[in-house]
């Protein structure tokens, strides 16, 4: 089993108000995280991306307003408080250049001795286009069009070092990217750093397929993590890859208790802070795309129609169809006669495991026995404190069945996860 830490930043899953909670921005809070993973011998530590204040309604998303830093920038600093932990930085494919970005990459996989790792994103937004010089210039339809020559780039760059450390020129023609000259930075201690992709479209499994050594995915049930898993590791074989060269790791919420009762009583009261009153009315209208001030969260859903092209949150990806999934809240807030938050709470949910120690780490066990999943990235509801009882208390029941590893037995990335050291291709 794999094991990584998402750090919780701004999103809808993190209390702010538990007084546990403390900063998304200041250091100290990256740190404890880090070293609870590394403590822990997860595989590594994984840090979102935001590259524009989201806004909704016109106003700043109040979940953003304390800031989102840059990435590699936490990253190159936590190399030098960890050892082993895999540091990994979401880095958009749209708005960043292969030349500089393959070089601050290789750059931290030298400074962290080869546990450097890149979740590639990309954006068709034009709202966070606004902030670059070539704006929302990028249709939807090529993004990942751009990002495949990105990476392809970036492999090249990193193979233009040969492994006795030698430069060589390098010289790249290509519909997206064309530049030539000389690499600055020599081959890393693991060859190229990890690539991992975010994605469940079918464009992101191929693209996953093609050229990520991890995806990050999301799936509620074991049959629907078993039917991902499979569909993903059969697209392999075209690209003459094995299945075990491509890890899947959905992200997932773990909450702990004395018992299993204990453990959902718990559950339900973070899933209440989560969904305040305010932020279930600010979910609705990111599906149904207008202002709904006007209704009570703890009354029924409105009966308007969605908006489909509605531009009320900018800088958030609007997933699925509006109408689709408004029918699918109403049958489900009839069928068990639920208001518009208890709908919201029923449906945002991550993927979790509630139980007590033994209950969560063997159905963890299970995902990985039935392939539903070759590891799980787990999202914490607090900063920086939230994996302390998973830490604690299921990592050393899994490491006693022996799932998990009990120490490291490499220093690099690819070793934890497993993966060869790339072929060099110069």
């Amino acid at each position: 089993m794999h094991l990584a830490a998402h750090f919780p930043g701004v999103n809808n899953t993190t209390v702010w108000a538990d007084p546990r909670s403390r900063s998304q921005i200041d250091f100290s809070s990256f740190e404890q995280l880090a070293r609870t993973a590394e403590r822990g011998k997860f595989d590594f530590f994984f840090l979102a991306e935001g590259l524009r204040l989201r806004e909704h309604n016109g106003r700043v998303h109040d979940l953003d307003v304390v800031g989102r830093p840059e990435s590699l920038t936490v990253l190159n600093a936590l190399a030098a408080v960890t050892d082993r932990l895999g540091l990994a930085a979401t880095v958009n494919a749209t708005f960043n250049e292969p030349y500089e970005l393959a070089r601050r990459l290789a750059t931290l996989d030298h400074l962290c001795a080869g546990r450097a790792a890149w979740n590639v994103v990309t954006s068709s937004d034009a709202f966070t286009g606004e902030n670059f010089r070539r704006g929302g210039y990028l249709d939807r339809a090529d993004r990942y069009t751009r990002a495949a020559e990105f990476v392809a780039m970036a492999r090249e760059l990193w193979d233009s070092w040969t492994p006795d450390g030698t430069s060589r020129p390098f010289a790249h023609e290509g519909p997206q990217f064309t530049i030539s000259g000389e690499f600055t930075v020599p081959r890393s201690p693991q060859g190229h750093p990890v690539v991992i992709q975010a994605g469940d479209s079918d464009e992101g499994r191929e693209f996953a397929a093609s050229a990520a050594d991890i995806i990050f995915t999301r799936h509620g049930t074991l049959e629907a993590g078993r039917t991902f898993y499979a569909d993903v590791k059969a697209r392999l074989a075209a690209y003459g890859r094995e299945p075990g060269s491509l890890k899947i790791m959905p992200g997932v919420t773990v909450v702990v208790g004395d018992s299993d009762a204990e453990a959902q009583e718990k559950a339900a009261g973070i899933r209440r802070q989560q969904v305040s009153p305010q932020n279930a009315i600010l979910t609705a209208e990111q599906i149904w795309g207008t202002d709904l001030s006007a209704y009570d969260p703890d009354g029924p859903l409105p009966e308007i129609d969605p908006v489909p092209d509605s531009e009320i949150t900018q800088g958030r990806v609007r997933h699925g169809d509006p109408f689709a999934i408004v029918a699918r809240w109403r049958a489900l807030a009839e069928a068990k006669g639920l208001s518009l938050r208890q709908t919201v709470i029923e449906t945002t949910t991550r993927q979790s495991f509630i139980g007590s120690p033994r209950t969560v780490a063997a159905e963890l066990t299970s995902f990985v026995d039935e392939r539903a999943a070759d590891g799980f990235i787990l999202v914490p509801h607090l900063t920086p404190s939230g994996l302390d009882d998973f830490v604690d208390r299921v990592v050393p029941l899994l490491q006693e069945s022996g799932a998990f590893r009990s120490e490291y037995t490499g220093s690099t990335l690819r070793s934890h996860l497993g993966l060869p050291e790339p072929v060099w291709k110069g």
